[in-house]
């Protein structure tokens, strides 16, 4: 099989990624083979090629919003079969025996394992996955538009639940890329008032069109305060402008796996029993939700789509916030 293979870590404009051939793996106990359409790009993948955050392997094919078509089933698995659509999050497994497991939180599991981490994403032509760690995609996606769910989606719906916002109450969003321009459709259905803040006149045009009440600049002063928000950029300096403008009691949820430096900042910020809340992962229950909603909204998602021999060109583009929504590698068209 071709895939796109990270040797050693490097800034995204040296374009890192090869384009190379493998061995197409197989499907052992548990396992599935999917065979890939499309990968959707992240800003974990730029952190994970950039080392910003440290996969526990090299080399390592990036990729963590596949969909796909089963192409082979191993020993014991029932629940999935061949010629089935389905989709591979960030999560791929968790060992339900720790005591995080236990509690219900396997999105903090002590034995996580993470797709296009840990091991082997999908930027690649197969991918193989744990039968209990992918999920049927909705019939009224197409394998394009279903991507940005995988991951943009799921954790933007976590990060939306851990903000405790209610419905009738006002929602800041701090960044307008992949993941908030679908949070936005979820809060809007589920009747919260939108507040969204981002710099790009392209992204600002975009959150209008999706249902937001006011748009602007983190530096601008919104119609009133926030009940609660989520920071999706990882920018550490949009902290305490975000709190500035929370209600006390509110929360304000960090979206990201990766932040730059928070600056100090005065306690009077965070007084009031406002409350920040780091956004880990997810875990199954949340992306059952998320095609829950999904396919009931339904969401539409804003897509991108990159020739797979361009995923490098893809990431720099993301990495500039050149990409309007989501950008999506197309692996096989047929």
């Amino acid at each position: 099989m071709r895939a796109m293979l990270l040797r050693h870590h490097s800034h995204i404009e040296e374009k890192p990624l090869e384009l190379v051939e493998m061995p197409k793996p197989k499907a052992g106990k548990g396992e599935i083979l999917i065979k890939v359409k499309v990968c959707g790009i992240c800003h974990t993948d730029l952190h994970i090629i950039e080392k910003e955050i440290t996969p526990s392997k090299l080399p390592l094919i990036p990729g963590h919003q596949i969909v796909g078509v089963i192409d082979e089933v191993g020993e014991g698995v029932e629940k999935r079969k061949v010629g089935e659509v389905v989709g591979v999050p960030w999560l791929y497994s968790s060992c339900g025996k720790c005591q995080a497991c236990l509690r219900g939180m396997e999105n903090l599991c002590e034995n996580i394992k993470f797709t296009g981490f840990d091991v082997n994403g999908g930027l690649a032509e197969y991918h193989l996955a744990k039968e209990d760690f992918v999920y049927p995609i909705p019939q009224n996606f197409s394998f394009i538009n279903a991507a940005p769910l995988l991951c943009a989606g799921i954790i933007g719906y976590r990060a939306l639940r851990l903000s405790q916002i209610k419905k009738g109450e006002v929602l800041g969003l701090y960044g307008f890329g992949s993941s908030a321009h679908i949070t936005i459709q979820v809060a809007r259905y589920l009747g919260s008032e939108v507040y969204v803040f981002t710099r790009s006149k392209e992204h600002q045009i975009l959150a209008k069109k999706l249902g937001a009440s006011w748009v602007g600049t983190a530096d601008d002063e919104p119609p009133s305060l926030i009940d609660s928000g989520i920071i999706f950029a990882p920018a550490g300096s949009l902290l305490p402008k975000a709190l500035k403008l929370l209600r006390k009691g509110g929360t304000l949820a960090l979206a990201g796996i990766y932040m730059d430096r928070i600056p100090e900042m005065p306690y009077t910020l965070l007084y009031g029993e406002r409350c920040l809340k780091t956004v880990a992962n997810s875990t199954r229950q949340d992306a059952k939700e998320l095609f829950y909603y999904a396919s009931r909204i339904p969401i539409k998602t804003e897509v991108e789509t990159f020739p797979f021999e361009r995923t490098n060109e893809a990431l720099i583009k993301l990495k500039r916030s050149k990409i309007n929504g989501s950008g999506v590698v197309v692996i096989d068209q047929s």
